[in-house]
């Protein structure tokens, strides 16, 4: 996908240089990732702020109709209908998000507008959409022809769609077999699998950037699980679940299974981990094991995770920043000195608490 990119192998230089970092910086989750960090980087290198980057960056990918999970060319729920989630965050104090958005393609650029000009975290349904009216953002249609022919391969029989493409983001056949229970027509046993390949356009998009300030921040934006039951809400716009951000600690965000990032509080988690000395890694892999050893992992589920350790004070020397995942297929995108690279996870966990080190390579996506 964005084949314009050029692309060139680059070494996984992890940890970096500590020492030497030099910022903005900024991680992203999903192949797709430099469709928005390098909108982002380039606001921040041009001394913009970490949340005007990560807005700027969630706002390309939710613009993009080519990403079919997040914003305009999402994949819609049951009923055919597209709606979108998102939230932003710089402080426990300075977060905002909005969920249910059916007529307005970017939902963190108003849930940054919640964050300032009310007193409220969170809004959904129809008062968030009147918000965005009163707060002169124009309504877009969000279905696509293509996303619109997904469903309706998905209505007429789920075993149509391409079970490679879409592991562990549409529900089993049995979900949708009981919202279809009064049409007459049956489904058979099993699931509808997908995968999480190299180039998928896949799941929610996080956004992690520190400026040049020394500011941390965090987006975070999907348009939900495709063919949902209509109404139901992910981890994504929840702070503390999809996204959590303390200058005082750290960031972190997750992407995947919303259900087993809420019952796990996993962003949150992580976060207070790094506040009790642990680096990003060591973090975002005790949130993965906290789901892995809460949750029964099935072949369709999988989490993955970034985290930023908080802006270094003056004379320390930077935490870095991390990525993992439950299983492989999961790819971040990472932007610093060294330019945009497309990688695999830090680290990957198969089963339990047993670790596979991901690959030294990654993707050169600029200069």
């Amino acid at each position: 996908m964005h084949g314009e990119l050029a692309t060139r192998a680059l070494a996984h230089n992890y940890p970096p240089a500590m020492s030497e970092t030099r910022f903005p910086v900024m991680l992203s989750t999903w192949s797709f990732g430099p469709v928005g960090n390098e909108p982002g980087m380039a606001m921040m290198r041009s001394g913009a702020s970490a949340l005007d980057g990560v807005i700027a960056g969630a706002t390309a990918i939710e613009d993009d109709p080519q990403i079919n999970s997040v914003g305009v060319g999402g994949l819609p729920d049951a009923d055919g209908r597209v709606s979108l989630d998102g939230c932003v965050m710089t402080d426990p104090n300075r977060c905002g998000s909005v969920a249910c958005l059916r007529s307005y393609a970017n939902p963190c650029q108003i849930a940054r507008r919640v964050m300032e000009k009310t007193i409220h975290v969170m809004l959904v349904g129809s008062g968030a959409e009147e918000f965005a009216h009163r707060e002169g953002f124009q309504t877009r249609e969000l279905l696509t022809p293509h996303a619109r022919g997904e469903w309706e391969k998905w209505r007429a029989d789920p075993r149509n769609l391409d079970r490679g493409q879409y592991r562990g983001w549409i529900p089993p056949l049995n979900v949708e077999e009981i919202a279809r229970e009064n049409t007459g027509k049956s489904v058979s046993a099993g699931g509808v699998r997908g995968g999480d390949g190299p180039g998928a356009s896949h799941d929610t998009v996080s956004i992690l950037a520190i400026d040049a300030h020394g500011q941390l921040a965090g987006a975070c934006s999907t348009s939900g699980m495709a063919f949902k039951v209509p109404g139901r809400v992910g981890d994504s716009p929840i702070i503390g679940h999809g996204l959590y951000v303390d200058q005082s600690a750290g960031g972190a965000a997750a992407t995947g299974n919303g259900e087993l990032v809420m019952g796990t509080c996993s962003s949150f988690l992580a976060v207070e981990k790094m506040r009790q000395g642990a680096t990003p890694l060591e973090a975002v892999v005790e949130a993965l094991d906290r789901i892995i050893q809460r949750f029964e992992i099935g072949p369709d589920h999988q989490v993955a995770m970034i985290a930023m350790a908080r802006p270094p004070r003056k004379g320390e020397v930077w935490g870095g920043w991390a990525s993992a995942a439950i299983k492989p297929g999961f790819h971040h995108t990472i932007s610093d000195v060294h330019g945009t690279r497309v990688e695999d996870p830090v680290k990957v966990i198969r089963s339990g608490s047993a670790w596979i080190q991901g690959p030294t390579r990654g993707e050169r996506i600029s200069p």
